[in-house]
This record gives C-alpha cells, sequence and structure tokens, in this order.
C-alpha cells in the first residue's frame, strides 16, 4: 500500500491551495484517513481527519479555513485550504491509521500508513 501526496505550491497569504492523497494497493477498506504538517524546526501537529463515515475533526488553527473530505470509491483524501496564512507554511503529510488489504490467504489489517509528504508554501 502506497500513499501519495499531491497539490502543494506556493501561495499568496489570503489564497487557497486543494491537496490530494490517494491510497493505492488491493485495498478493501481504509479506516480514518487524514493531514498532518510539520513546519520547519517544530513538532508534526494534526490538521483534519475524516473517518470512513464522514465524521471529520480539525485543528482549531484551521476550523473554518479547512476542509476535509474524502472519496472512499478512490481511496482519496482530499484537504481543501482556504484564506491561507503564512504560519501555514509546512510539509502535509496524509496519513491512514488502517488499511485493510486483500491479502493471498484473506484479508490483511495494516496500521499507520504514511504519504511523502507536500509543501505548502504561504507568503505574506
Amino acid at each position: 500500500v502506497q500513499l501519495q501526496a499531491s497539490g502543494g505550491g506556493l501561495v499568496q497569504a489570503g489564497g487557497s491551495l486543494r491537496l490530494s492523497c490517494a491510497a493505492s494497493g488491493s485495498i478493501v477498506n481504509i479506516n480514518t484517513m487524514g493531514w498532518y504538517r510539520q513546519a520547519p524546526g517544530k513538532q508534526r501537529e494534526l490538521v483534519a481527519t475524516i473517518t470512513s463515515g464522514g465524521i471529520t475533526n480539525y485543528a482549531d488553527s484551521v476550523k473554518g479555513r479547512f476542509t476535509v473530505s474524502r472519496d472512499n470509491a478512490k481511496n482519496t483524501v482530499y484537504l481543501q485550504m482556504n484564506s491561507l496564512k503564512p504560519e501555514d507554511t509546512a510539509v502535509y503529510l496524509c496519513n491512514a491509521d488502517e488499511i485493510v488489504v486483500r491479502g493471498v490467504t484473506g484479508n490483511v489489517h495494516g496500521m499507520d500508513y504514511w504519504g511523502e509528504g507536500t509543501l505548502v508554501t504561504v507568503s505574506s
């Protein structure tokens, strides 16, 4: 199973970006998918998560500006980021906490998958 994130880039403050993260492999089901970010010199922090049933959770710093969504048929999670601020600058990483895949003899549960990340830079 691989997670591939895309959509990062350079944007001016107040602008918007949309990130995507697609999971590939013989996937049966993905539990919670989400986005984290890590700025230079700072710890990784949660941005937003969404369960397979559509329940969302956001960091206080992005509530009202970011929207997380997913397409279960495509095993893809999105992050729509509006009203971007310079402090949103970071590498954004996608995560899947549990993925069920088809194995040779049956389904296999794997935990805690991470994509490589995509850089978002917001200029002031």
